[in-house]
Order: structure tokens, then C-alpha cells, then sequence
């Protein structure tokens, strides 16, 4: 509550304001005055009883406009309510497509022109159904699939054993042997042909060995000429596609839940088989899925291994447009293998989406 009390002052009869609520500053001067409760304006004149008070805006200093009174170096703004101009997103997109379409897809749209030209002229879908209707071409596509599916469960199975001795049981040089599959997956895949060649081929260290032991003419692996040797060149090169992935995974792995089923009695195969192999599914999936797109398109591996009964879809074509100079039908085979190999791919961007690999 506030009061007023009339107290006589010597020059003339102020009136002193007591205020004994919250937040009262306003006093009295000795002269009666009254006291502003802002500092700024103490001992300044009173103003006039009837003297205009100016306005809030008006005594607030401006600021540099644009043009003479801007800031030097400063740049003018556009104007208040005037459109900003920006560039449209599919301008941006122009270029990586314009690139794409020059060195991809004008030899794609080539190569399926080409695989509807008969050597009569004309468009026709005739060297398909010459091909299709093959036993070469039916061979090759039933050898393609077999040899990347067998290659992908092999690289599946080893490379997951791999990847746990290297991520849960400590050995020296563990480190070491994980930084070389980084290294692993830059080797062309003839280079890893040519080292299977080098140990286990007709005139290999295997053989040598075994015909300086024996006495025999020749030694008794041969294997790299047949399906077998080109399904096992191929888990030797791509299991480490399967691994880089597991060994990630591994590295995110709680190991506290590790320690927790050891303590409760679980043994090594079950805390494999219930908590490990749960959390590697995801990198299982985008490791094989591409593995298996890249087994269907490997033609180094069966090119250097000299396995001449094996012919794969990529061989198929490489033996239609060079060795036959058919190029139709090399273009058939052609087209077939790449859409095999989109449908797979795709397939493998839907896996990795789903299981966030």
C-alpha cells in the first residue's frame, strides 16, 4: 500500500510520495520536484506541464541504410517483398545424368539395338529366340547359376567362421590379418587365379612336389580345370567381401551380453548360434547378396583357370562376339546377363534397406 503524507518544506509546499510497495522508485527532490525513476534523466530540467512527449520510434537511433548511408564493403539487401531467385533442383541433376547417359546407357541402348538386328536387317526379336533356343546358352545360364550360388554359401560359411576367429579370439598378428582384407578386396581377380595356377596347377608346386617324392609322370591335382577349381578360385576372392562387412558388425557388438551368457553356462556354440549370429544377419545379407552379383559377371576367374568345359554367361558372350563374330547373339547374351544382374542388384539394395546394413 501506498501514502501520501503533506510534509512543509522551506521554499514551498512539496509534496513527498512514501510508497512502500514492490518495485517503487519514484522520490521527491528537496525542492518539491518530483524525481524520475529513470536515471538517465536525472538532473535534467523539468519539462513543461504541457510539452509534447515524443515518441519511442522516434528518439531510437537508426541504423545504416542501403545505399549512400550503408557500411563500406557491405552489400545492399533486396528490397522488402522482392522474389529471391534460386536455381531449380533438376539443373543441378543435368550434368552426372549427361555423363551417365554418354558413357553408360548410349552403349547399353547400342548393345540392345544390336540384339534386335539379324544379320538379314531389320528389327527383329528373331536372334532371341535363336538363343534361347540354344543348348549352349542353356548350359551356360544353368553353369552361371550354379557356379554363383555355390561360390556365395561358400564365402557365406567361411568368411563367417573367419571374421569370429578374427574378431573374438585374440591371436598375435589379428590386427594385421584384419587391415589385409582392406587391402584383399583392391586384388584383380586373375591375380588370385594366377597364385591358385602357381600352387595347385599341371605344372604347380603341389604336382612338382608330389612327382619329385613319387617318380610319377604327374602329379595328381587337377582340379583347377573343371567347375571345381573355378568354385574354389572364386570363394578364395570374394570371401572377403563377406567379411568386411562381419567384421564391422562384430566391432558394434555389446560384449557385455558375450560375458553374460558365458557366466550363465552357455557354451561357445549356442552363444554363437543365439547371440552372435542374430546381430551378423544383416551384414550376412548384404555380404552374400553381393557376392552373388558379382559371381554372375566374373569372367577373369574362369577365363585364367583354362577350365575349358566351363562356359558361363560371360564367357558365352565373349565367345559369340570374338571366336563366332556373332554379334546378335552375343548381344542376346548380353542383354540377358544384365538384367540378371540389375534384378539381383536391386534385390540387394531392397535387403541392405531392410535389415540396415
Amino acid at each position: 500500500m501506498a501514502s501520501a503524507d503533506a510534509v512543509p518544506a522551506g521554499g514551498g509546499g512539496g509534496v513527498r510520495t512514501a510508497s512502500t510497495g514492490a518495485g517503487a522508485r519514484g522520490g521527491t527532490t528537496p525542492a518539491g520536484g518530483t524525481r524520475s525513476a529513470d536515471p538517465r534523466t536525472d538532473g535534467a530540467p523539468p519539462a513543461p506541464p504541457d510539452a509534447p512527449v515524443p515518441h519511442a520510434d522516434a528518439a531510437a537511433p537508426q541504423g545504416p541504410r542501403s545505399g549512400a548511408g550503408a557500411a563500406p564493403g557491405s552489400r545492399p539487401g533486396p528490397p522488402a517483398g522482392a522474389p529471391v531467385r534460386t536455381v531449380p533442383r533438376w539443373v543441378w541433376a543435368l550434368p552426372p545424368v549427361g555423363v551417365l547417359a554418354l558413357f553408360f546407357l548410349y552403349p547399353l541402348a547400342l548393345v540392345v539395338q544390336q540384339s534386335l538386328s539379324p544379320d538379314e536387317g531389320g528389327t527383329s526379336v528373331e536372334p532371341y529366340a535363336e538363343v534361347f533356343a540354344s543348348e549352349a546358352f542353356r548350359e551356360a545360364l544353368s553353369t552361371t547359376v550354379w557356379l554363383a550360388v555355390g561360390a556365395t554359401l561358400g564365402c557365406l560359411v567361411l568368411g563367417f567362421v573367419l571374421a569370429l576367429v578374427i574378431a573374438f579370439i585374440p591371436f598375435p598378428g589379428g590386427r594385421a590379418v584384419a587391415k589385409f582384407i582392406d587391402v584383399f578386396l583392391s586384388f584383380p581377380s586373375f591375380l588370385i587365379t594366377l597364385a591358385l595356377l602357381f600352387v595347385y596347377g599341371t605344372v604347380g608346386m603341389a604336382n612338382g612336389l608330389w612327382t619329385d617324392v613319387t617318380g610319377a609322370a604327374e602329379g595328381p591335382f587337377h582340379f583347377l580345370t573343371t567347375p571345381w577349381g573355378v568354385l574354389l578360385a572364386e570363394i578364395t576372392y570374394f570371401t572377403p567381401f563377406v567379411m568386411r562387412p562381419l567384421l564391422a558388425a562384430f566391432s558394434q557388438l555389446d560384449t557385455a551380453q558375450l560375458e553374460v551368457a558365458s557366466s550363465l553356462g552357455a557354451r561357445p556354440a549356442r552363444i554363437v548360434r543365439q547371440v552372435i549370429l542374430p546381430e551378423a544377419l544383416p551384414a550376412l545379407a548384404a555380404g552374400g547378396s553381393l557376392v552373388l552379383v558379382m559371381c554372375l559377371n566374373e569372367f577373369g576367374i574362369v577365363l585364367f583357370t583354362g577350365a575349358k568345359g566351363v562356359t558361363t554367361l560371360p564367357m558365352l558372350v565373349y565367345s559369340e562376339a570374338i571366336l563366332a563374330s556373332d554379334y546378335p547373339a552375343a548381344c542376346v547374351v548380353a542383354v540377358v546377363n544384365i538384367a540378371i544382374s540389375v534384378g539381383l542388384y536391386s534385390l540387394y539394395r531392397v535387403v541392405s534397406r531392410r535389415v540396415g546394413a
